[in-house]
């Protein structure tokens, strides 16, 4: 969990510091405030590029050229103590440091896990498989942050190949060596996949929740023997200028199991209830499994649910006891929360954003 967290320059903020102490945190304050950049930055504490999905360029504060930083302190199981910073100067790369050594970014998914949904999620069982397997790919890395690396070397000869098959390269030795790198990451991918999605639905199995389960399953993740596959498929891939086999294709298939329907075609209410279910089965599988809740990022998530079902979601983060950073437009929206959360209060004056405890 976080028992510090410091912003430098980072996107409306100039400077803020937030003492934590392992409890919810619920921010409020009026739009504009910059409660999401505080769950932006939070989830730059874990590899990859946040819930926004921003470069390290777009993340300083406007106007001006200083870069940006973001410092935290985690208290992790054992009760062992790391300082973590995230930063990249103008025009530069994002660097990560954990007690002041330069690391790689996937060290940071071994630290802390981070989950987070946000509003854009609310569609994510009617639009395009892209964004359900970034999803999946953020649930798989709370359980296997190596898995991180495999989807990178993948794409990585991904995209290798279709410059290849983009310049009608007919070198088999070439193709050879890159598509026997797709075949392990992709082999990779898919069982760390299949692990995660089993994992949770395990979890999810006798849970006492208000939220429906949803059955999930991965389709087209590709042939079995994806090297041969794609060495059967160049002239076909050369014609369309891109692997059209391969776990890149694949797509999270979700149904309300209570009503026997896919999530597509449940009601909106629902589909944002089925994407909480999923979040807190995951949640729950990392707490059993590793004995450190994870972090959750919940960005406006009271206000899209009845009373009911927001006091039930407070209960349910509770009594798993995640550290929770969840944000809303007025303090009556965490009402049911009472003491178990910290409040936190944005305001702006004079072109600055004071937190208030």
């Amino acid at each position: 969990m976080l028992t510090r967290l410091t912003l430098l320059q980072f996107r409306s903020h100039s400077q803020l510091d937030l003492a934590l102490d392992g409890r919810p945190v619920a921010i409020y304050g009026p739009n504009g405030a910059g409660k999401t950049n505080i769950l932006e930055a939070v989830s730059m504490l874990s590899p990859g590029r946040g819930l926004r999905r921003a470069g390290a360029d777009e993340l300083a504060r406007r106007p001006g050229e200083l870069g940006w930083k973001i410092r935290a302190e985690l208290a992790v199981a054992g009760g062992v103590g790391h300082e973590v910073e995230t930063f990249a100067a103008p025009g530069g790369a994002r660097e990560v440091l954990v007690d002041g050594k330069s690391v790689a970014q996937v060290a940071l998914g071994r630290l802390m896990r981070v989950l987070w949904l946000v509003p854009a999620m609310d569609r994510l069982w009617i639009e395009a498989p892209e964004g359900r397997r970034r999803f999946l790919d953020r649930l798989t890395m709370a359980f296997r942050p190596g898995h991180a690396e495999d989807v990178l070397a993948y794409e990585k000869a991904m995209r290798e190949r279709n410059r290849l098959l983009k310049d009608m390269v007919r070198d088999p030795v070439w193709y050879g060596a890159l598509e026997a790198q797709m075949a392990g990451a992709g082999a990779a991918i898919n069982e760390n996949r299949a692990a995660a999605l089993a994992r949770i639905m395990a979890a999810q199995q006798g849970a006492a929740t208000a939220f429906p389960a949803p059955d999930l399953a991965l389709e087209g993740e590709g042939p079995a023997d994806l090297g041969a596959a794609l060495a059967e498929g160049r002239a076909r891939d050369m014609a369309a200028g891109r692997t059209l086999e391969g776990p890149h294709r694949a797509d999270l298939i979700a149904h309300h199991a209570a009503k026997a329907m896919p999530a597509a075609q449940a009601s909106t209410g629902e589909q944002k209830a089925l994407l909480i279910s999923v979040i807190l089965a995951n949640a729950r599988a990392l707490a059993e499994d590793t004995g450190s809740p994870p972090v959750l990022l919940l960005d406006e998530v009271a206000a899209h649910l009845d009373a009911g079902r927001r006091a039930a979601l407070f209960d349910e983060i509770c009594a798993l006891g995640v550290q929770a950073f969840m944000t809303g437009t007025g303090a009556e929206l965490f009402a049911e929360l009472g003491g178990r959360a910290q409040q936190i209060e944005l305001r702006e004056g004079a072109g600055v954003v004071v937190a208030s405890p």
